[in-house]
């Protein structure tokens, strides 16, 4: 896929005084409640503009300028790529676009911030990091908010200096609850518009932070089900992952759980840390409970989580930007965006061929590469449930509609 007509690769860099231009490419609620506001805190600080906005819906995009005080509303992403050459785009578009649309975009010299779920498959992804420019970008980050923050980080350098002694055993639970209501939505529930039940669009949040703490996995084992509601995909999955350091988690991912939850808990050989919240947190959101003879001081230390910044997509946003003036990758780019999308596709294998899956084990030739699916009977979409929209141009597509605290 070549770049757009009119479009020149650039591997220039944005100084610290010359503006970062923005471009936001979908203007549903994601992109309202989520993408605009953080672009709008970080703009009062520092030298950043949004300079456009895309929209298959004219009156939307329009909209959403005049909204957003952006000077050019599209209706064409190759357009406004090749008009407004922007140096960072941002995508709040469903999940089947992004492969498309990042190429483009990285082809075209922009830096990419592209919302989770990252693409429907393995395969999209590696076509995605293939378009980067290794050394100074453009790269493409994914949008996972939980990992950033000051609670993750103080307890990822914790645990990467074993202050707590060895992590020995983690749980990684989403548990929310949608209705029929939710579900009567059309493109909820397919493989091809939302590219997973909840295991890839709810709980890939917390098993991407969860990723970030314990570092690499092994192998894992799974299960998943349709008990309540009628979709292509699965409403609920469990799963049991070993990862390299040793230590073992359960995973739950459910959209069947009236008492919503979203938590991270790891037992230590000295403490357990655990993160209770929902679509975000805080400092205080996080425990420490240390085991019986750790000294008060020692325990008082890990419990000092310094100033509170919560996770969100404004403090994603703030590293990303440093990274893209410095001309350096990002986090939650390349192979450290893919690792939370590679737990996904082995879940849903283990769980659709009751086999142990290792890490690495998925690729080119096997069939949950190209599709998370994995052809499995019972499991992949047939010809006639395909969605209504699939002429939809995918240069320009219109996106998912969501709760804007809500990334799912």
């Amino acid at each position: 896929m070549s770049p757009p007509e009119g479009v020149f690769v650039t591997t220039s860099h944005p100084s610290h005084r010359k503006p970062v231009r923005v471009a936001i490419v979908g203007t549903g609620a994601i992109a309202r409640g989520s993408h605009l506001p953080a672009l709008t805190a970080l703009a009062a600080g520092q030298p950043l503009e949004i300079v456009a906005a895309v929209d298959v819906d004219a009156a939307a995009v329009e909209a959403f300028c005049a909204e957003a005080g952006a000077p050019h509303p599209y209706t064409d992403l190759g357009r406004m790529l090749a008009d407004q050459c922007p140096d960072l785009v941002t995508l709040a578009t469903p999940p089947r676009f992004h492969r498309d649309q990042t190429v483009a975009a990285l082809r075209a010299g922009a830096w990419v911030w592209c919302e989770k779920p990252p693409c429907p498959s393995l395969e999209d992804f590696d076509a995605i990091e293939a378009a980067e420019s290794p050394g100074d970008g453009p790269y493409a980050a994914i949008v996972f908010q939980h990992r950033f923050g000051s609670g993750a980080r103080h307890v990822r350098e914790l645990l990467a200096g074993q202050a707590m002694g060895r992590p020995l055993v983690a749980h990684c639970q989403t548990t929310w609850y949608r209705d029929e209501a939710y579900y009567s939505v059309p493109w909820r529930g397919r493989w091809s518009s939302e590219g997973g039940g909840p295991t890839m669009g709810h709980g890939i949040h917390q098993m991407d932070l969860l990723l970030d703490l314990l570092g690499p996995w092994s192998e894992i084992r799974a299960m998943a089900g349709r008990l309540v509601h009628d979709v292509e995909t699965e409403d609920v999955s469990t799963a049991l992952v070993r990862f390299e350091n040793g230590a073992v988690a359960t995973v739950v991912n459910s959209v069947l759980s009236p008492d919503e939850v979203s938590r991270i808990r790891i037992d230590c050989e000295r403490a357990t840390v655990e993160l209770t919240h929902l679509y975000g947190h805080r400092n205080a959101d996080w425990r420490i409970t240390p085991a019986p003879g750790v000294p008060p001081e020692e325990a008082d230390v890990w419990r000092d989580f310094g100033p509170d910044v919560p996770s969100s997509h404004e403090a994603q946003l703030t590293g990303l930007l440093e990274d893209l003036r410095a001309g350096r990758r990002p986090r939650s780019s390349g192979a450290d965006g893919r690792k939370s999308l590679e737990l996904v596709a082995a879940l849903y294998k283990a769980a659709f061929t009751g086999a142990t899956v290792r890490a690495g084990e998925i690729g080119p030739g096997d069939p949950y590469y190209g599709a998370l699916h994995g052809n499995a009977p019972g499991w992949a979409p047939q010809p006639a449930d395909r969605p209504a929209d699939q002429s939809t141009d995918q240069s320009t597509a219109r996106p998912v509609e969501q709760p804007a605290e809500a990334p799912a």
